[in-house]
């Protein structure tokens, strides 16, 4: 990626981030359902005795997982593919793709049924799938109203988030003649009667996975609308896309994981369905895929295990909760981000998983830096430090323009030196301010003048 295209980027995303931070119905939808999660999230993690120490137990425990990656992830493989599962690596995002593709064309496959998944979201999937004459549908009712629309999930945990529930009778009205009065209620009754009929006649499904567990050889998947636990049991064919640092040495973490992934994510106590898939069915058992594949994806997330300090971002559980507690991500939205990942999270790891550093790197500059994300981290990240461990990358890699990286080290020199500040008149520090600052300061407030040097008032003071 060069740096024009790197620029034409980053001011992409100032244009769709003023022009959602200035939508007045957009920042209402948001702020209603903002409010709802964090009355929801604060009763839910009001549950646990001590958080603060289950947390800190799961980011030790997230950071031996990530010193031993590579044995957790071959006892996955061994003891999934003992119960006759099949594990396929994939490097990047095409090696996935290709991989789905070469399973479909071995078993004819024509009908998919999907469940939520990020990391499909990742690659790509979908597209992929509709270019190559395979009918894809969504099934989780957020991903399926975005899948409506033609756009990206808005949110990790809820893709439909910037929609009102109007917004969203009108699209069930445009594509099913649905009432434009619709309910909720009535819209979900249809969406699930409409979807039923999809989960019987697929030929495969397809799922992520929100943990691996190594010692069984099992995908823990957790839900709150059984769409997943239909996309398993019903098609022949089950394939799980998984990045590889979703690992888990033992069943027994699971008792940890799951609880603070629903409270953080959604408020409750364990979320509806919490399913383990230990493979393709048995001999004796009743339904289930007849074939089941695991992918485990890389995508760059190698490359981020080699960047220290960045690499704690493996740990991320992708429950959402930087994204609902970031001022900036509340304010611009998911969609201006431009990556599948937004928030505090997304602009910690889309540039290493993009592989596209320099493209991605100005997400990391659109943070406050006040730290809430790291507060709320349930496995204790700290995110706003990780952005600044990329700013800082960025410096080394001298991805500034030479006019910035000069004019920081003037002003450097300048700001070291109290007699150095007081030489310069302050109509010339005006001038100064206003010409390379002005800007980035934005044209909606007004840059503050400077009357007399601070040393001078201070002193008059005395």
């Amino acid at each position: 990626m060069n740096e024009q295209s790197a620029l034409n980027k980053h001011q992409t995303f100032l244009r769709d981030s003023e022009k959602m931070a200035f939508d007045k119905d957009h920042r209402a939808t948001i702020a209603f359902n903002m409010t709802q999660y964090e009355n929801a999230a604060k009763a839910g993690k009001a549950r646990f005795v001590n958080l603060p120490g289950l947390r800190r137990r799961a980011a030790l425990r997230k950071h031996y997982v990530l010193e031993h990656l590579e044995n957790h992830l071959k006892n996955f493989e061994h003891n999934f593919t003992a119960r006759g599962g099949k594990v396929i690596w994939a490097q990047n995002a095409e090696e996935a793709r290709q991989s789905v593709l070469s399973i479909f064309e071995q078993h004819y496959v024509k009908n998919v049924v999907k469940s939520k998944s990020m990391t499909t979201e990742e690659i790509g999937l979908t597209e992929c799938l509709e270019k190559n004459g395979i009918e894809s549908l969504e099934t989780d009712l957020g991903e399926f109203i975005v899948q409506l629309t033609g756009e990206r999930p808005y949110h990790i945990v809820t893709p439909a988030m910037h929609l009102s529930a109007k917004q969203i009778a009108g699209v069930f009205h445009k594509h099913f003649g649905l009432s434009e009065d619709s309910s909720p209620e009535e819209i979900t009754a249809f969406a699930r009667k409409h979807l039923r009929e999809k989960f019987y006649r697929a030929d495969a499904g397809i799922t992520g996975a929100n943990f691996l567990v190594a010692e069984t050889g099992s995908v823990a998947i957790t839900e709150n609308e059984g769409n997943a636990l239909l996309s398993i049991s019903h098609p022949r064919i089950h394939i799980v896309v998984a990045g590889i640092e979703k690992v888990l040495p033992s069943l027994e973490d699971l008792d940890m994981f799951w609880p603070l992934l629903s409270a953080h994510g959604t408020g409750q106590s364990l979320t509806a369905y919490n399913s383990l898939v230990n493979g393709p069915v048995q001999k004796g058992e009743g339904e289930g895929p007849r074939h089941m594949y695991v992918i485990l994806l890389d995508n760059g997330r190698s490359r981020l295990l080699g960047t220290t300090p960045q690499r704690r971002a493996l740990s991320c559980i992708r429950c959402g909760a930087c994204l609902n507690a970031c001022p900036v991500y509340c304010n611009i939205g998911g969609h201006a981000y431009g990556t599948v990942y937004s928030g505090p999270i997304g602009a910690v790891i889309s540039p290493h998983l993009s592989g596209q550093f320099r493209e991605h790197i100005h997400l990391s500059n659109a943070s406050s830096l006040c730290g809430k994300c790291t507060e709320v981290c349930p496995v204790g990240i700290d995110l706003h430090h990780q952005l600044l461990q990329n700013r800082h990358l960025a410096v080394k890699m001298k991805m500034p323009s030479r006019v910035e990286r000069y004019g920081m080290k003037a002003y450097k020199m300048a700001m070291s030196k109290r007699k150095r500040l007081d030489m310069v008149p302050p109509g010339v520090k005006n001038f100064v301010a206003s010409t390379f600052f002005g800007k980035a300061w934005g044209p909606r407030r007004e840059m503050p003048r400077v009357v007399e040097s601070f040393s001078k008032r201070y002193h008059g003071s005395e």
